[in-house]
């Protein structure tokens, strides 16, 4: 694991913080690591939520960087756009609820990083853009899937075509970001909203999270099918029937996700 991304527990929240100062800015490394520690956290049962965040005060995510493709190798640029698509995807389809704490400047990868989250919480002071048109590249890992899917399709072309920046007020208006939160504070309002995750039965969060994310892909009528298999499928776990009895005997559930 590589030093560039630090995880720490709190509870059934899984904290990784994007450590490569001085901008947060992603490498083959630190992208590789990421990719593992999402399949370790799958594994872990314990883990119901992520919350990602950046280390320092000014930066989430620089994005890549740049040095990496200085010299227009092909073979190279090829690898990196691996190591960004591999990660970012293993990112959006981790299991449980993830929680992007956008504590500075999101830029590039890094906002494509907060796009493959379920949620994404803004600090006031933070700005968020897709700029890689502007030094000759174009974002190869989500945004030009996700940011649309969130934004719509004019505000995606403005910030992709136009290189438009936003601040946290607009990305909260656009609908970038559900939730905009004073300076400093945008790691405590996550580790909160994934509390409200932990209260939650995860093997009813897991099938509800593949629901709302076929929706952007599949018809409609798959996806009411999809909820009548998925919720009878509930049956074969522990957790349906802890819910179901916790809540007729009046006391909190003990999840085992299983």
């Amino acid at each position: 694991m590589s030093q560039k991304i630090q995880l720490e527990m709190r509870g059934h929240t899984a904290l990784l913080t994007i450590a490569n100062p001085p901008a947060n800015t992603w490498d083959r490394e630190s992208l590789g690591a990421l990719e593992q520690m999402i399949d370790q956290l799958n594994d872990n049962p314990d883990v119901y939520a992520l919350v990602i965040t950046g280390q320092g005060e000014k930066f989430f995510s620089a994005g890549a960087d740049l040095k990496q493709f200085a010299d227009g190798d092909k073979v190279a640029a090829r690898e990196v756009a691996e190591f960004f698509g591999r990660a970012f995807d293993a990112l959006s389809h981790f299991r449980g609820v993830s929680i992007a704490a956008i504590n500075g400047y999101a830029m590039g990868g890094g906002l494509e990083c907060a796009l493959a989250c379920d949620i994404r919480i803004a600090e006031e002071q933070a700005q968020m853009a897709l700029p890689e048109a502007s030094v000759g590249l174009l974002p190869c890992a989500g945004g030009t899937q996700n940011l649309p899917w969130l934004v719509g399709e004019g505000w995606a072309k403005r910030m992709i075509l136009c290189g438009e920046r936003v601040n946290a007020q607009r990305a909260e208006k656009i609908g970038l970001v559900e939730e905009v939160v004073p300076r400093g504070q945008s790691l405590e309002a996550a580790l909160k909203l994934a509390e409200g995750v932990n209260a939650q039965s995860p093997s009813s969060v897991s099938r509800c999270k593949r629901l709302v994310m076929n929706a952007r892909s599949g018809s409609h009528a798959e996806g009411w099918a999809g909820e009548r298999d998925l919720f009878v499928e509930l049956f074969d776990t522990l957790d349906q029937k802890e819910g179901v009895n916790a809540f007729l005997e009046k006391r909190n559930a003990k999840w085992q996700n299983a």
